[in-house]
């Protein structure tokens, strides 16, 4: 099984699209900032991730997230992390 998935950093407000094959492993990785793409860009938090059972068509999903066209879908899943972690911070409070 590979994985696809978008990071968001809390830092910058940008999102990162990876792929792998151990999703758990990459994105503590990730997170401890052994990962040079995203080690300044931290904190991250997972916010969307996809399972394709080959290689190949994560691959192909991945590059179409990095493209411009995916720029709409990427924007929806942000939208969607932000205001959900803004609703839980008024609950909470």
């Amino acid at each position: 099984m590979w994985f696809i998935y978008i990071l968001y950093s809390e830092k910058d407000g940008n999102l990162y699209v990876g792929c792998s094959e151990n999703l758990n492993e990459r994105v503590k990785k990730h997170k401890s900032g052994t990962v040079h793409s995203t080690r300044n860009r931290r904190p991250l938090v997972l916010i969307h991730y996809e399972k394709f059972p080959e290689k190949k068509e994560a691959f192909a999903r991945e590059r179409f997230l990095k493209s411009l066209w995916a720029g709409r879908f990427k924007k929806k899943i942000k939208q969607k992390y932000i205001r959900s972690t803004r609703l839980h911070e008024l609950i909470a409070s």
